[in-house]
């Protein structure tokens, strides 16, 4: 079986919508695929609906979270949460506030390259995406793209809209500890996301890994295209360690990135184990 467990939809900052993305899996060979929207579960529904004969749907999102780094700071972690019920009190009320936190960083973002003479407009730059998305740095790097300001959104990221960058908004992310209990109060599972992506900015330590997995963090995703073999062999040492499952995947995002549905893939036996271990929702199949 091939599975993907980290993909994105039009809900947040990928290109496909969620039908789109489900009949892209099966074109692209799946058995399986994980809809993980950035702080929404808006798109299950469709996906759902749209579930090609024999393709598996693993409901997720993509929780923004802040963590400790072990060095004496804090640093952004990306927690995927897989099969919870999307309609737990505690957690839809943090996916709305995050949601509501990112369009108004985005807009202060765009504010300030326009006031730089970029051709972004901030309130053109909103309306066009739906109203309750969760909008982020991404749909304003399609923006400058689009602009032809840079030639993709990895340059965009690079040159303008990186963290610490001259256009960096803070904004408040859950405590990752909390997210971590939330998604297990709503019989999900929880899995780190790219935790040693070093191109990506700061990380955490493995020393925090292991805080978390004494929190109840369910698994660390391995093989993923931001981790090259030495940091994959790290990290599986590192789960292997703290008993913790291994996935992989492709972080999908449609034509915004160039990675490819299924690029990286988990084993058959990690995703069984997440699904024996979750009660908030169950694996759709078409």
């Amino acid at each position: 079986m091939r599975i993907d467990l980290h993909t994105h939809s039009t809900e947040s900052d990928g290109t496909d919508t969620p039908a789109e993305l489900v009949a892209a899996a099966a074109e692209a060979g799946l058995d399986a695929v994980a809809l993980t929207d950035h702080d929404t579960a808006a798109g299950w529904d469709e996906a759902g609906k749209a579930l090609p004969p024999g393709l598996r749907l693993i409901p997720g999102a993509e929780l923004s979270c802040c963590a400790p780094d072990g060095r004496g700071g804090t640093v952004t972690v990306h927690l995927l949460a897989y099969l919870f019920d999307a309609e737990s009190p505690a957690l839809a009320a943090e996916q709305t506030r995050l949601r509501a936190e990112r369009r108004a960083r985005l807009y202060r973002m765009a504010q300030l390259m326009a006031e730089d003479g970029y051709p972004v407009d901030p309130d053109e730059l909103l309306a066009a995406l739906p109203p309750d998305s969760p909008a982020g740095r991404p749909h304003l790097a399609a923006a400058l793209r689009d602009a032809g300001i840079v030639s993709s959104v990895d340059e965009a990221f690079a040159r303008l809209l990186r963290t610490r960058g001259p256009y960096h908004v803070p904004h408040r992310n859950t405590p990752v500890r909390r997210a971590i209990e939330m998604i297990d109060e709503a019989g999900g599972v929880t899995v780190l996301a790219h935790a040693f992506a070093r191109a990506r900015g700061p990380i955490v330590t493995a020393e925090v890994i292991a805080e978390l997995a004494g929190y109840g963090l369910t698994g660390l995703e391995v093989d993923h295209p931001d981790h090259d073999p030495a940091t994959r062999d790290e990290l599986r040492g590192i789960a292997a360690e703290l008993d913790l499952l291994v996935t992989g995947s492709s972080d999908y995002h449609g034509s915004n990135k160039t990675v490819r549905l299924g690029q990286e893939t988990t084993d058959p036996e990690v995703l069984d184990a997440l699904a024996d271990r979750a009660t908030g929702a169950h694996v759709l199949v078409g």
